[in-house]
């Protein structure tokens, strides 16, 4: 039996990339500006801050799609939602265990180094939504599933996927 489930999550754009973004785009403004009167380096320097601001403005708006299908989860990437990048592709059946972020059943997995990966949207909400996922070992991805998709992960996995 094959099941397809997919499900979108916005992050939460960062102050400090609105910022750059910002103080970016006032640089390249005043570069022009003075650009303009003749000093070549400033026209210089305001390119360089409009493909900068270009930068932080295409990162600033992320999304991240999930999909679901038969015994494996990818992860895409949406930057500015135009350009999409698959990140990440997880087996089923490498998951030790997968939990709401804050379940009890990940409390013997709490004193481990893991390498984090956080594909949720980046903060933490009531109720919190976000689930951890200890992969192969060594990995905690935390990611962001939709009621569906944990019970098509956890009709599969019963013994690995918890919802408390």
């Amino acid at each position: 039996m094959e099941s397809y489930v997919e499900c979108m999550v916005a992050r939460k754009p960062s102050t400090a990339m609105k910022a750059l973004k910002i103080a970016l785009i006032a640089i390249a403004v005043i570069g022009f500006v003075l650009g303009a009167s003749g000093l070549i380096v400033f026209l210089i320097v305001a390119a360089a801050a409009a493909v900068g601001a270009y930068f932080a403005g295409l990162h600033s708006s992320l999304e991240y799609e999930y999909l679901y299908v038969d015994r494996e989860i990818t992860v895409d990437k949406i930057l500015n939602k135009t350009r999409r990048k698959r990140v990440e592709r997880f087996e089923v059946d490498r998951i030790e265990i997968m939990a709401p972020i804050h379940s009890w059943h990940l409390d013997s997995y709490k004193n481990r180094e893991y390498k984090v990966t956080d594909y949720s949207c980046g903060v933490e909400e009531k109720p919190d939504l976000r689930y951890a996922v200890i992969y192969d070992g060594g990995r905690k991805i935390i990611f962001q599933p939709s009621i569906a998709m944990v019970r098509a992960i956890q009709s599969v996995a019963p013994r690995k996927v918890f919802s408390d």
